[in-house]
């Protein structure tokens, strides 16, 4: 079975993997813009394989958790 990872904060009702545009949403009204702030931690280029860039952004992910003094970040999985 293979999962898949994203992120959110600990206070955001949606489910990113269900309801992304909410989730988005709320995201952005909190000021979080983690989006962003994943875009800059993962470094993706186009060059890289698909495994490649699930491997950066999962990096990325435990980067933010890691570097977040609010502690309000968390990994949320999904199995396909």
């Amino acid at each position: 079975m293979k999962k898949q990872i994203m992120i959110s904060t600990i206070d955001n009702p949606f489910n990113p993997f269900e309801n992304f545009e909410n989730w988005f949403l709320f995201d952005c009204e909190k000021g979080y813009y983690t989006c962003s702030k994943l875009a800059r931690l993962s470094n993706i280029t186009e060059e890289m394989s698909e495994t490649e860039q699930i491997e950066a952004c999962e990096a990325a992910i435990d980067r933010l958790i890691e570097l977040d003094p609010f502690d309000i970040y968390i990994k949320v999985e999904k199995n396909e």
